[in-house]
């Protein structure tokens, strides 16, 4: 009797232990660094420090900002990409970001810094594409996905 309460308790175990593994095929996962922020309150009233844009490219779900500015070390410098939020329905949609750059660093040295944004979020349903206009780039983005 006793052995058949163990050998009962160790299968409700192993049951509840099973239930709770993650399917991997389930969640869609990314290498990508910060993830987009999708506010329209934050997006109006975002301000950004001075920053000169070296380069920007996309890679897969990934879109690298590489930046320079004066500071110390660059290691408080904070880099944000937001969204509005909405989305302009033209072939392909359009999106509308601004890259925050926030540097109270107080040096004259120049560096140059690079931040890695997961675009997941950004992707229109029933698309497979979708335009990236981030203020005060030279050009917008096109961001194609699977």
């Amino acid at each position: 009797m006793k052995l058949s309460k163990i050998y009962i308790s160790c299968i409700c175990f192993a049951l509840l232990f099973m239930n709770t593994q993650c399917d991997d095929d389930d969640m869609e996962t990314s290498n990508c660094g910060q993830p987009v922020v999708i506010d329209n309150v934050f997006y109006e009233s975002a301000t950004s420090g001075f920053y000169d844009l070296m380069s920007f490219d996309i890679n897969d779900d990934c879109l690298t900002i590489e930046v320079s500015s004066s500071g110390c070390n660059g290691t408080s410098w904070s880099m944000v990409l937001v969204d509005s939020g909405e989305v302009a329905e033209s072939s392909p949609e359009q999106r509308f970001l601004k890259f925050v750059f926030t540097n109270d660093e107080a040096c004259l040295a120049v560096f140059q810094q690079s931040r890695v944004f997961d675009l997941t979020s950004l992707r229109v349903d029933g698309s497979n594409e979708v335009v990236l206009n981030i203020e005060d780039f030279p050009e917008a983005i096109n961001y194609v996905y699977p």
